[in-house]
């Protein structure tokens, strides 16, 4: 998509700009009392956001790395489309078919935001998250401590989560996980034998 600018001579020259513009990329105009929406994505005129399929931004390249005889904005398209940088879930089919979840459920939860809302005091946690069709499994735990955990499913069990380099870790019945802050986002990992599920989530 193609932003254009709320100044008068831009808007004078939209038109232009939109028969200019490659076929199948719409060409938006702000409207001159609308809030800019360069502001509200710290960016500026000439600039190049490329957001992944999870419409979360993998790019933000500027002038003069933004001019299309430059390499930059090709690079970044494609390195967002074919290599399939996401800010989401990968190996998401292989992980849940391991763990036996039905194909249908894992068809509802496979675009499904899922919410991790963590709460920290010290060394004791409350990590909840919430799963498509109202799901909720809430944990309570202590660094170092052994605690009472329940896994998607229900199944309840006891673990032991360490943390070192800011990373928590614990293994579950099935597979060991990992959570750690990220470039200001949680990146969760789940491995069992040669398969990993990646989660990452921004901060809401």
């Amino acid at each position: 998509m193609i932003v254009n600018e709320r100044e008068f001579q831009s808007r004078a020259m939209y038109w232009e700009l939109k028969r200019r513009a490659p076929p199948n990329v719409p060409v938006y105009q702000q409207g001159p009392l609308q809030d800019d929406v360069w502001e509200i994505l710290d960016g500026d005129k000439d600039d190049f956001l490329v957001y992944d399929r999870c419409g979360l931004l993998t790019f933000h390249i500027v002038l003069p790395y933004s001019f299309l005889t430059q390499p930059y904005v090709e690079a970044a398209v494609r390195a967002t489309s074919l290599k399939d940088i996401c800010n989401c879930t990968e190996g998401y089919d292989a992980f849940c078919k391991l763990l036996g979840i039905p194909a249908d459920v894992i068809e509802k939860g496979r675009d499904y935001k899922m919410v991790t809302e963590v709460t920290q005091s010290g060394e004791d946690f409350t990590w909840t998250q919430l799963y498509p069709a109202g799901a909720r499994v809430s944990n309570k735990f202590s660094v170092g401590k052994e605690s009472d955990m329940e896994t998607i499913g229900g199944k309840k069990f006891k673990a032991t989560v360490a943390m070192a380099g800011g990373k928590l870790s614990v293994s579950f019945p099935n597979y060991s996980h990992t959570s750690e802050i990220c470039c200001g986002k949680l990146v969760e990992t789940s491995t069992s034998g040669s398969i990993v599920l990646k989660r990452t989530s921004k901060k809401l």
